[in-house]
């Protein structure tokens, strides 16, 4: 019974990010390529050259993060645009 007890009390184990890059298309047709991180509870995007970014929700596109003063990150209004193929 105390085992059982134990393993209600245990949280599950967290899954990691895909550690490759990945293509997102944004509404406009431009491709970027990022990496994820973290993982399914808190997590974020950065250009390959660790720019974070942030996803603007209003018509989904994925924007260049800031950092606000009470240290939230939130979405600029500047638009990641189409990368140069590899």
């Amino acid at each position: 019974m105390w085992a059982m007890g134990a393993m209600a009390q245990q949280r599950p184990a967290r899954v990691p990010a895909y550690q490759g890059v990945i293509e997102r298309v944004q509404p406009n047709g431009d491709t970027i390529y990022v990496r994820l991180h973290g993982d399914e509870r808190k997590h974020w995007m950065t250009l390959e050259d660790g720019v974070t970014l942030v996803k603007e929700n209003k018509k989904g596109y994925i924007c260049y993060a800031k950092k606000k003063k009470d240290g939230r990150i939130v979405a600029t209004c500047r638009k990641v645009k189409q990368e140069k193929k590899k």
